[in-house]
């Protein structure tokens, strides 16, 4: 216990505790001072979300919420490790969600069969289609960020066209939506029934996989260290035979792959068929999440709870009489909080660091002098 106690480095464990607690408080003192700019008692507010919030129902909501955003954290993070800012979830994941739906509108396999295949398609889709960013950025230097956004519009119409009477879409019995074929009842996955709480989607196991697979794959292979070398310097991770254009083209596709399940959880245990009112904008929700968890796995796992919520407990608050807008702002403030906070920290670290190197060299220079002197 002893030799473990004296390996942890117990500075740098406080600063990696003090970013987080700093964000926190600054995020629900600015909170306070907007909920009073409406005229409200910020006391009252964050009481009545915390009870809300911890209510047997509302846990199921906040675990089903975040089982997709904890997705669209990972496969933003994924990118983020390699120094790339993959802006093309949303896409990506939408485009996943309409094809897969489309096949398994049309499948009448056995759900053993049909489950695993529209899960499959919707990851190749998610992977081809974020493929194109990562060839462009390879072949002819064109950034992803820019690449994506534009992927991006083309994705949303794509899915327009094709979400048609006639097409591929087909309107139901009231005359108002637009969707696919509904997936027949064999194809839907598993899920937990917690009585007066609600369903709890059984996609949830799925992300649980997938957080650890991106923990092992990136902390614990050869590739994750390659991967993790190239986001940190490609000339470095060039100079030690890596091949960074391959290793950036991969990582684009694994981010879509992970990307394409992102609509899995809404499809496959909700909606089971994709309309005009499918979730949209949650791409943009992972780069917060994936900014809130510090691209680590438990780290986004607790964005992705906190995000589910934060939605549950202000759209409370709406009910309550507070502006419908505060769920923005606070998700806003939290967001530039932590980037600011873990900055802070982190220049404050590094000074530290800076300053124990210049005094561990000033004792050497010292002890050398005093050998010289007694020599």
């Amino acid at each position: 216990m002893k030799k473990l106690t004296q390996r942890i480095d117990k500075e740098r464990l406080l600063l990696g505790i003090a970013a987080p607690l700093l964000a926190v408080v600054a995020a629900l003192v600015v909170t306070a001072l907007v909920i009073l700019a409406t005229g409200k008692n910020p006391g009252d507010a964050f009481s009545d979300m915390v009870t809300y919030g911890f209510a047997s129902d509302s846990q199921v909501y906040i675990l089903n919420k975040a089982t997709t955003y904890y997705l669209a954290g990972v496969a933003v993070a994924i990118g983020f490790r390699m120094n790339l800012f993959n802006i093309g979830v949303d896409g990506q994941y939408r485009l996943a969600a309409f094809i897969a739906a489309v096949l398994g509108g049309a499948l009448t396999a056995p759900g053993w069969i049909a489950i695993p295949l529209i899960i499959l398609c919707a990851m190749a889709t998610g992977a081809l289609w974020a493929a194109i960013a990562g060839i462009l950025k390879v072949t002819r230097g064109v950034s992803e960020v820019i690449s994506t956004i534009m992927l991006n519009s083309i994705a949303t119409a794509i899915i327009a066209y094709l979400l048609q009477p006639g097409k591929l879409g087909q309107l139901d019995q009231a005359g108002t939506l637009v969707s696919t074929k509904p997936l027949p009842a064999s194809s839907y996955f598993f899920s937990f029934d917690t009585g007066p709480a609600g369903v709890l989607w059984g996609f949830v196991v799925v992300a649980v996989l997938v957080g650890i697979a991106y923990w092992f794959v990136l902390g614990r292979t050869r590739f994750g260290f390659d991967l993790r070398t190239v986001g940190q310097s490609e000339s470095a991770a060039s100079a030690s035979g890596v091949s960074v254009k391959k290793m950036i083209a991969t990582s684009m596709i694994i981010s879509g792959a992970v990307a394409g399940l992102i609509g899995m959880p809404t499809l496959l245990n909700d909606s089971h068929q994709f309309s005009n009112d499918f979730p949209a904008g949650i791409g943009f929700t992972g780069i917060a999440i994936a900014l809130l968890g510090r691209n680590n796995p438990i780290g986004i796992a607790l964005g992705a709870l906190l995000w589910g919520f934060l939605e549950r407990t202000t759209n409370h608050l709406e009910f309550q009489g507070y502006d419908k807008e505060i769920l923005g702002v606070i998700q806003g403030v939290i967001v530039l909080c932590v980037v600011i906070a873990y900055e802070v920290v982190r220049r404050y670290g590094l000074k530290r660091q800076q300053q124990k190197v210049g005094a561990e060299l000033a004792a050497q220079a010292a002890a050398a002098t005093k050998k010289q002197e007694v020599a």
